[in-house]
């Protein structure tokens, strides 16, 4: 009997000391994963001034595009504009003209 009262005590602080080495490391997974997450936000943190100047410059970029854009169709519609003044130039003129000629006035 005290075999067997030997073997179940081996068997406690084996088992104690299995569940006290699988706490450890579980504590030094947990421990390891936090500075993984630490070193990992610290990375992005530092890569934020960067990301801002990609944004930027693609910002400007665009905004460049849309304003050539606009003045593009500001100066075609100017174009058109001036073709239609010349176009009516002679007419303008002539009627002018019979204004002023006319008695009646």
């Amino acid at each position: 009997m005290d075999d067997t009262l030997q073997r179940l005590l081996d068997a406690e602080l084996k088992a104690e000391n299995l569940a006290r080495e699988a706490e450890e490391e579980r504590e030094r997974t947990i421990r390891a994963a936090t500075l993984e997450a630490r070193e990992l936000d610290d990375a992005f943190t530092g890569r934020i001034p960067t990301l801002q100047q990609t944004w930027i410059a693609r910002s400007e970029e665009r905004a460049n595009n849309t304003i050539a854009e606009i003045e593009r169709r500001y100066d075609e519609r100017h174009e058109r504009l001036r073709d239609i003044a010349e176009e009516r130039e002679e007419e303008a003129l002539n009627a002018g003209f019979r204004i002023l000629m006319d008695a009646r006035l």
